[in-house]
């Protein structure tokens, strides 16, 4: 039968250098509607504000579901393990789908009796996380829907006449995505992991609420003490080359670290910007409240990093979302300490891992349908 892969020349050259070859793609689906029960609940739920875990719940049913029949699907071709592994989330008629896609891999095209591993990585990334020192065990995910809720919004509001942070909203996106954190970390110690690497966040809206989802691979390093509770799991959001190269100078990663700050510029701080917007020039006004909100949500993630006696917090990145009338300020990063003679298994990368692959496929022209 001709080998069906979504693995790219680039990944399946790297995974042959760590003794593996290609398999089949594989898929997993689940199509789901929230009901009308599980509507009502979400709304009650929803007025204080935080985890709405009726929605919680489905969401991490549905791509649970599409996760496992993906499996099943890689255990049928005799894999060894899958990489590439994804979890998504698309809505179309009031219906959700959750899909999962990740390509299965082989050692000498031998067939294995159960899959090995199952990770986030995909055949580039993953040689990293290998010469890294890292051995991949399970695809990991934790999520949050949340919503910013009625009775604080009430509260909110009121301070939102006034310029500065609005720690009632500050506290409720801190808490999730945290939340979200403890959860792919709880995961992993479940697969009996000390690791968690390679975390992408995303944050997006679902069905008039947010959910925060995080997904990483759960691993095992042998330079790391077994975890005896998922608190003492390292976690990343590091790219699996930026790990790699961390490693190779012997730094370990120990968490990751995310602050939210969230801001109102006030009504007569937004009458101010809004005058001034009108002539050209700089705007003082939002000027020092993003310089302070940003650096206000940098210093929680330092004092995050200081608790947990990191020596360094690496690739940290700032990201600002807009709710309504507020912004909401966030800073990610990973905690690293400096751990003696800790390096990789190579002395450096090939080419191949790090060339990232062209899109071939390019289409400007727009579906028409007759009589549409």
């Amino acid at each position: 039968m001709v080998r069906m892969t979504g693995l790219s020349g680039n990944e399946i050259y790297c995974l042959s250098l760590k003794g593996y070859t290609p398999g089949e793609l594989v898929v997993g689906n689940s199509v789901f509607s929230m009901g009308f029960l599980g509507g009502l609940s979400a709304i009650g739920s929803s007025f204080v504000g935080g985890e709405v875990a009726e929605v919680t719940s489905i969401i991490h049913e549905g791509r649970q579901n599409a996760l496992d029949r993906m499996v099943g699907e890689a255990e049928g071709h005799g894999g060894e393990g899958i990489t590439g592994v994804s979890s998504e989330l698309t809505t179309f008629h009031g219906r959700s789908e959750f899909l999962s896609v990740a390509s299965v891999v082989h050692v000498a095209d031998r067939k294995s009796s159960s899959l090995g591993f199952s990770t986030s990585a995909n055949g580039q990334d993953l040689y990293c996380q290998l010469d890294a020192g890292f051995r991949p065990l399970r695809f990991v995910f934790g999520n949050v829907a949340f919503s910013i809720g009625v009775g604080s919004g009430i509260v909110g509001a009121l301070k939102t006449m006034g310029r500065g942070e609005i720690k009632e909203y500050s506290d409720i996106f801190n808490k999730t995505r945290h939340l979200a954190l403890h959860r792919i970390a709880s995961d992993a110690h479940r697969a009996g992991a000390n690791s968690v690497i390679g975390i992408e966040t995303r944050a997006m809206n679902w069905q008039g609420l947010h959910e925060m989802l995080m997904l990483g691979t759960a691993s095992e390093h042998p330079r790391l003490p077994a975890a005896k509770s998922p608190h003492d799991v390292v976690t990343s959001d590091l790219t699996n080359e930026e790990m790699w190269n961390l490693i190779h100078l012997g730094y370990m990663p120990v968490k990751l670290v995310l602050g939210t700050a969230v801001y109102s510029l006030g009504i007569v701080g937004g009458l101010k910007a809004w005058f001034r917007s009108i002539t050209r020039g700089e705007i003082p006004e939002l000027t020092s409240l993003i310089y302070e909100a940003r650096e206000h949500a940098i210093g929680m993630i330092r004092d995050e990093a200081a608790a947990l006696n990191a020596d360094s917090v690496v690739g940290i990145k700032t990201h600002i979302h807009e709710h309504n009338n507020l912004l909401e300020f966030m800073a990610i990063g990973t905690a690293v300490k400096k751990m003696p003679e800790l390096t990789t298994l190579s002395e450096q990368l090939p080419p191949q891992a790090i060339i990232r692959d062209k899109d071939t496929w390019v289409s400007k022209v727009a579906l028409h349908i007759p009589g549409h």
